[in-house]
């Protein structure tokens, strides 16, 4: 799942960034309001973390644009406590409204809650499927042939990356862009061992693999005959 912070205190952003990743998401962050409506317009995120005093354009305005295109939920960060800031930020299609400061755990308790949300064709569309294996986005639940398969934060985003793109072949500068958010060094073999444990988890015990290598090129997840 990928989560755009908007926020202009760099320090929180940093906070914000860290501790999501380590809960498994892809975080993108920006600290200008004009960058955060150009990304959030133009990438595809499952949730926003958007601030309401930003430079450029405020979250209010960012919040407009992007409702006038998108219906992306919406968390929206302010250390402003007063009422009327809280109904035109509901007003204006904010999914859900926190006051800094807040506790980590509170604001994660948000997000989750948020990205469990929608109708039940939002809720649909968190169900991935490919052969007998089953992703559950919202639960973060994976089962192969009905059997619970226990991933790590990051197996679980690898999982996600390859059942998203299922069929296509993807590098290892992709996987550690898309999962690791780092620019990937040959000299490192990070993804190699996480794919490796994956890969244990995933097809150890079942008729047919899954995910497979392709020599020089990378990693694909399909059914094969």
């Amino acid at each position: 799942m990928r989560i755009l912070v908007i926020e202009d205190e760099v320090r929180l952003a940093e906070y914000l960034r860290k501790g999501l990743s380590e809960n498994g998401y892809v975080v993108d962050v920006t600290h200008d309001g004009i960058d955060g409506r150009h990304m959030a317009l133009e990438g595809e995120y499952d949730l926003l973390l958007l601030d309401v005093m930003l430079p450029g354009i405020d979250g209010f305005r960012v919040l407009r644009d992007l409702r006038a295109h998108k219906q992306t939920p919406v968390l929206m960060l302010t250390a402003r406590d007063k009422v009327e800031d809280r109904v035109q930020g509901l007003k204006g299609g904010a999914d859900d409204y926190l006051v800094k400061p807040f506790a980590f755990s509170e604001l994660l308790a948000r997000v989750e809650a948020l990205l469990r949300r929608g109708s039940v064709s939002a809720q649909a569309s968190t169900l991935m499927r490919l052969g007998e294996l089953e992703v559950d986005l919202a639960r973060r639940k994976v089962t192969r042939a009905g059997k619970r398969l226990d991933l790590t934060p990051k197996e679980f985003g690898l999982l996600t990356l390859l059942m998203r793109r299922h069929g296509e072949v993807l590098s290892r500068t992709v996987l550690a862009e898309q999962v690791w958010d780092l620019n990937f060094d040959s000299e490192t073999n990070v993804i190699d061992v996480a794919v490796r444990r994956l890969r244990a988890k995933l097809d150890e015990g079942f008729d047919t693999a899954l995910l497979h290598t392709v020599r020089g090129v990378g990693y694909v997840l399909e059914v094969r005959e």
